[in-house]
């Protein structure tokens, strides 16, 4: 293993790669993924922002398995902590949890395994960390500490936890090891309060896409419960057995919707945090193993939640901000596929969360909050812009895949009105709110606006022709398409964005939406029955029979292991399989997300079944002989073309390639693969094989080597050694 180091940054991203291939059976890193590694295999304090679902383990997993030590990973749920555990024993990769169910016996064995190497990742929850960090640090060689849901950390963020405050302690007791912090929902106030609270050494800073264009947007309001239930019933009937999340504002409310869907015919169960925790449990077990198809939750539920095949998320009330908004729709559709999401609110919900932003210790910061998820569920604009915009991604283009971008409003050069608001910012030094604004672009005599002096400048009263109320509306798209933010820690003053310059200069137009008065009436019947997003289901595709076929046997396994299924293969893999139609070992290590050891486990159960599916049709295709694959990888290596070009042409991992060219040395192919192998390494590879003893396995030999002679040479010389073996 190496010890923390800016070794070159190739060779480390050369290990990182094959890891990803051989380990989580994926070719190509998502982007920003190879960057974070990077940075922390270097040794960088790191801040990470990632969607739900982008790959955030993977960036922390990976340098754990690379670097010399153990990664404590801090999670704040016992059940997500076991979660995420058992799946990277699934992967072949040794974690543990530790927390307060431990004995003082069981940490001592913990340890030991740490310190034989046999555990990399160690999670712990935030109290237990600090009161087990002393001890630890006798104990261990720690690598780094991983920070999961860092948003906890901060006040400024949507879901504060107090446990999490202590944590910069940490930086005292293990000054020199670096510090990485990872969530899916931070805007720039909290990003900048996570490094602060951590107290990060010039961090560096990733903040991956938000945009997940693979879900639907659809918001629909003024409905009552009993057209809400008819609309959700429609919604579903087109979607059967599909699994999918239903999010309402109270205890009471989730098990009134549960009744209703159970009374209609569906599988629902509610959950709250009021419900015994066995029966909490029993839910959540028997979703996430696919024998409950509907939740319907407080935000009690979800943080714990991996499950990849989540295809729709309904909110049944108006959420308190744009942060859960954006997490809890997050959990459907992690599995790149497309996945719907439905917002119902009504003037009762504003009423309500009001208050208890009201009730809050944060009164006004929750109330600004909930305001802008008010204007988000109000907007007659592309919702996805309005979504990114908040969390600082500028977008110009419409999404196309929201209820706005299907049924757009009319629209207008709004140039001129930005240009107006934006010059009265600025000339207002960025330190007035939203009503300062509009009182000085329509010339108001207001007592406070006379006292700062803003009667006087340049702007005043210049749009003092458009009411109030419409500066509002024009103010809140301002807003959403990000030519200005609201800095809440500075009371909630306007700021002008990079975009919101490119305008006020004429650098940039832009195109406002006609305003419509917003109304919380009651919708007409016609309006009320609009039907839902379609569902593309085509159950009657041979890809879609074996994929069904595939399903039922993960089920089965699952079953057998005890074990959620998609801790198996998620769906995603599953459709590739269905598509591709691998029939040998080697087919089924491409396809995404079948690492060596899951094809160990489970690689010839999926092999006979689609074997047997095959020899069953007569109209089997000519793709299915994947063993072609070696052949063209023959002839590319043929025409003098290198690994890295290879790989290029066939949108594979060079992880994958060197293991066609051993593959094909080893079938008898004119290939000599000692080019590849400098004299050295090849003499240490050997060596290293007979003290590990396990002549077939990479990562053993990799590690006797001190993580120094690259995985694929290691690939190339065991098969010299069997080419030899075989002679």
């Amino acid at each position: 293993m190496l010890p923390m180091t800016t070794a070159n940054p190739t060779v480390l991203l050369d290990n990182a790669r094959h890891l990803l291939k051989t380990v989580y059976g994926y070719d190509t890193f998502r982007p920003l993924q190879e960057d974070i590694i990077l940075s922390i295999l270097q040794g960088c304090d790191t801040l990470v922002l990632m969607p739900t679902g982008g790959g955030k383990s993977v960036c922390f997993q990976i340098p754990a398995l690379l670097r010399e030590g153990v990664c404590l990973v801090v999670s704040p749920l016992i059940a997500l902590m076991k979660d995420q555990v058992e799946a990277l024993r699934r992967n072949g990769i040794g974690a543990a949890a530790y927390n307060s169910s431990f004995s003082q016996s069981e940490l001592r064995e913990v340890i030991r395994q740490c310190q034989s190497g046999d555990i990399k990742l160690l999670y712990v929850s935030p109290e237990k960390l600090l009161s087990v960090v002393p001890f630890l640090k006798e104990q261990l060689k720690i690598s780094f500490i991983a920070i999961d849901e860092a948003h906890c950390i901060s006040s400024w963020g949507h879901d504060f936890r107090p446990e999490y405050t202590q944590l910069h302690s940490i930086r005292e007791v293990l000054p020199g090891v670096p510090v990485i912090a990872l969530t899916a929902t931070a805007d720039k106030i909290t990003r900048r309060d996570i490094c602060e609270q951590l107290k990060m050494k010039e961090p560096a800073v990733f903040i991956s896409s938000f945009d997940r264009p693979n879900l639907s947007l659809t918001v629909r309001s003024g409905l009552s419960l009993k057209e809400k239930v008819s609309e959700i019933d429609r919604f579903l009937k087109i979607r059967p057995n599909e699994p999918g999340i239903v999010y309402c504002l109270s205890r009471k409310n989730t098990e009134d919707m549960a009744d209703k869907l159970k009374n209609i015919g569906y599988p629902a169960a509610c959950y709250h945090a009021g419900l015994e925790g066995s029966i909490r449990n029993k839910v959540q077990e028997d979703f996430l193993n696919d024998r409950l198809q509907i939740v319907c939750a407080t935000i009690a539920f979800g943080m714990g939640i991996d499950k990849s095949n989540v295809r729709w998320v309904i909110h049944s009330n108006l959420p308190k901000n744009i942060e859960s908004y954006y997490q809890e729709i997050g959990r459907a559709g992690r599995d790149g596929y497309k996945a719907d999401t439905v917002l119902y609110y009504s003037y009762g919900d504003v009423v309500m969360q009001t208050q208890f932003a009201n009730d809050s210790s944060q009164k006004e910061l929750n109330l600004a909050k909930l305001h802008r998820m008010q204007q988000f569920a109000e907007a007659n604009i592309c919702r996805r812009k309005i979504l990114l915009n908040y969390f600082g991604e500028a977008v110009i283009q419409n999404c196309g895949n929201c209820d706005v971008c299907k049924n757009p409003r009319p629209m207008m050069d709004g140039t001129r009105l930005a240009q107006m608001a934006l010059s009265a910012v600025s000339r207002m030094n960025e330190e007035a709110g939203g009503n300062m604004l509009i009182n000085v672009l329509r010339g108001s005599a207001n007592a406070e606006l006379m006292n700062k002096g803003y009667q006087n400048i340049k702007t005043y009263g210049v749009g003092r022709d458009i009411p109030y109320a419409d500066w509002q509306q024009y103010l809140l798209q301002f807003l959403h398409l990000g030519i200005l933010e609201v800095a809440y820690d500075q009371g909630s003053a306007l700021k002008i964005t990079n975009l919101g310059k490119d305008v006020l200069f004429g650098k940039q137009t832009l195109q406002l939406s006609e305003l419509v008065p917003i109304s919380f009436e009651k919708k007409s019947s016609k309006k009320t029955k609009a039907t839902a997003p379609s569902s593309d289901n085509e159950n009657n595709t041979p890809e879609e029979k074996l994929f069904q076929l595939l399903r039922t046997l993960r089920m089965k396994l699952a079953q057998q292991d005890g074990i959620p299924p998609y801790m198996i293969f998620s769906d995603a893999t599953l459709k590739q399989m269905a598509e591709l139609l691998p029939t040998t070992a080697e087919d089924l290590l491409t396809v995404s997300g079948v690492g060596e050891r899951k094809m160990e486990m489970y690689g010839n159960d999926f092999l006979e079944t689609i074997q047997s599916f095959l020899q069953q049709r007569v109209d089997a295709p000519k793709k299915v002989q994947k063993g072609d694959t070696y052949k063209i990888t023959l002839e590319l290596y043929n025409q003098g073309l290198d690994v890295e070009t290879i790989a290029a042409q066939r949108a594979m991992s060079a992880t994958t390639i060197w293991s066609h060219i051993a593959q094909l040395a080893e079938q008898g192919e004119s290939i000599d693969l000692r080019k590849y192998i400098p004299k050295a390494d090849e003499e240490r590879i050997r060596k290293a094989v007979e003290e590990v003893g396990n002549g077939n396995a990479l990562k053993p030999i990799f590690d006797q080597l001190n993580g120094e002679v690259e995985y694929h040479k290691i690939r190339l010389t065991l098969s010299l050694i069997k080419m030899e073996s075989q002679k």
